[in-house]
């Protein structure tokens, strides 16, 4: 497979959409909306532009694909970022103009139902950025955790390898956005336990595909996954979201995965850290710590039996846990087995 395009970069000052392809969210929640786009001026000297469908909830597929193809077609827009995600993204992606995407190649950054578009734009030969919401990192009350504030930063603006590091600390409970009161402090954090590495000791450099598991596999369910043969040698990102599927759903889910052909191509995998916990599932320590050990074994046993000799990366900072360090989807990485070290070309 040819290197995909890597879409030039914005620099402070330059203008950038704030787009809502998914959930139109900062309809409900205008003040956390809000929080982002003042920390995307202040921390990162952009200037948000949004569009018509940004902050209506329910709006029409072909209404939010044309607010992401002028996002795309104007000269004056340096990059576009997702307030947000969701769960029916799958149905714009039909009504986008593609010939101005691929002829107007922008930084596209989004997680989660996101991962529709990131897919997207991957078969049009362009790298998206995998994270940096404006509501749910940007939007972070207290602050921008550091390590995704540098990540993120670097992702934005700069073109070399970044080395995605273990945080000291991490969380998988924010605030609840229906309290008034949520954005006076930081989240609750827990003690960083670093990383889990299994398969061989080798180093393995790939391109980057995956997102979100349970949006990959409505992607294949709608038949919107690109051939096996083309890629074959990416390395396989996943995460999962904070409807916590049970682990015998993420194992079917590889399972047919690997069934398709997908997991013996991938020579290694980088696994999100599992969030554990939601505002309507508010899982206790023991309960908590029983559902990752199930998440963790439902993957390991998949790629046992489909992928064996994958290089694998787990617990890593990357999906709906926070913080949240950006992946370039389509860009290259580096995962080294024998220095434990992984590496992101931004």
């Amino acid at each position: 497979m040819s290197p995909l395009t890597y879409p030039p970069k914005p620099r402070p000052g330059d203008r950038v959409a704030v787009l809502s392809p998914s959930a139109g969210l900062p309809a409900i929640f205008p003040e956390v909306h809000e929080l982002g786009l003042r920390r995307l001026r202040d921390t990162f000297g952009l200037i948000p532009v949004e569009y018509p469908t940004t902050r209506i909830m329910g709006a029409d597929p072909a209404d939010r694909a044309r607010d992401v193809t002028a996002a795309f077609a104007d000269p004056s827009i340096a990059a576009v970022l997702a307030t947000i995600g969701g769960d029916d993204q799958i149905t714009v992606l039909p009504h986008l103009d593609d010939a101005v995407l691929r002829a107007n190649p922008k930084p596209f950054f989004g997680f989660s139902d996101n991962t529709n578009l990131l897919n997207h734009l991957y078969g049009l030969g362009l790298v998206g950025y995998h994270g940096g919401s404006v509501m749910v990192h940007l939007g972070r009350a207290g602050g921008l955790h550091p390590a995704t504030a540098d990540s993120l930063r670097a992702a934005l603006f700069d073109s070399d390898w970044y080395e995605l590091r273990p945080s000291v600390d991490w969380t998988d409970e924010p605030g609840d956005w229906r309290d008034h009161d949520v954005l006076a402090g930081p989240p609750r954090m827990f003690p960083g336990e670093g990383w889990t590495w299994a398969g061989p000791e080798r180093l393995v450099e790939g391109t980057l595909w995956g997102g979100n598991l349970e949006i990959l596999s409505w992607l294949a369910q709608a038949d919107r996954i690109g051939p096996t043969a083309g890629l074959a040698g990416c390395v396989f990102l996943i995460e999962t979201s904070e409807e916590l599927p049970p682990d015998v759903e993420v194992y079917r889910i590889l399972r047919n995965l690997g069934e398709r052909g997908l997991l013996a191509g991938f020579p290694a995998v980088l696994v999100g850290r599992a969030k554990a916990w939601h505002h309507e599932r508010p899982l206790a320590g023991p309960e908590k710590r029983a559902y990752v050990t199930a998440q963790r074994a439902a993957v390991t046993r998949a790629l046992a039996e489909y992928a064996p000799d994958a290089v694998v990366v787990f617990d890593l900072d990357v999906g709906h846990t926070d913080p949240q360090l950006i992946l370039p989807y389509g860009g290259t990485v580096r995962v080294d087995g024998t220095t434990r070290r992984v590496h992101a070309r931004y």
